[in-house]
């Protein structure tokens, strides 16, 4: 495959507005039908300074080219459940491998196609060691919430509604709970 993104083939589960399979398939890129959802997940990887590792999108990608995004990010593949989509993208984007046996999505936001599940991990990580996805990652590096937030309202960052509650919720639970 060569550098610009291919994800035509990716085939999603469908979902009712509970939530509940609806027994049907979806291939990314074609129109959804109103009451069709699909399953997202965000990875969150903070470590203990309560820096956030956040990836930099290739050029190339469709959505939000350049710019600065969570750690990791993406739709889950028919025959997946959140936790194992997570652990796939994971790898798949960044090269790290982590099991989230027994950890739940520490929050969900329903958004008009999908849900969009969210883990907050804490995990100390060498990004020297990653092996970014040259499809979809072109850089790594961690940030502290000033940063973040400053690089949001520069207009290099995701703007998610969430981000700074991302830190809060992480300080809050000081890392505890979300230790893989």
């Amino acid at each position: 495959m060569d550098k610009m993104e291919n994800t035509s083939n990716e085939i999603w589960d469908l979902y009712d507005e509970n939530r509940m399979p609806a027994g049907r398939i979806h291939r990314r890129g074609d129109v959804m039908n109103k009451g069709e959802y699909h399953l997202v997940i965000h990875v969150c990887i903070f470590n203990s300074k309560n820096q956030l590792l956040i990836q930099q999108r290739q050029p190339f990608k469709s959505g939000w080219p350049n710019m600065w995004d969570v750690t990791v990010g993406g739709s889950a593949l028919s025959g997946e459940d959140s936790r194992m989509a997570a652990e796939r993208e994971t790898f798949e984007e960044i090269g790290l491998k982590i099991d989230l046996s027994g950890i739940r999505p520490f929050f969900t936001i329903n958004f008009p196609q999908g849900f969009d599940d969210y883990y907050i991990i804490e995990q100390e990580v060498d990004i020297s060691e990653l092996k970014l996805q040259e499809e979809e990652v072109q850089n790594v590096k961690w940030a502290d919430k000033e940063e973040v937030l400053r690089m949001e309202s520069e207009g290099t960052m995701i703007p998610y509604w969430v981000l700074d509650k991302l830190f809060e919720i992480r300080a809050f639970y000081d890392g505890a709970h979300l230790k893989v």
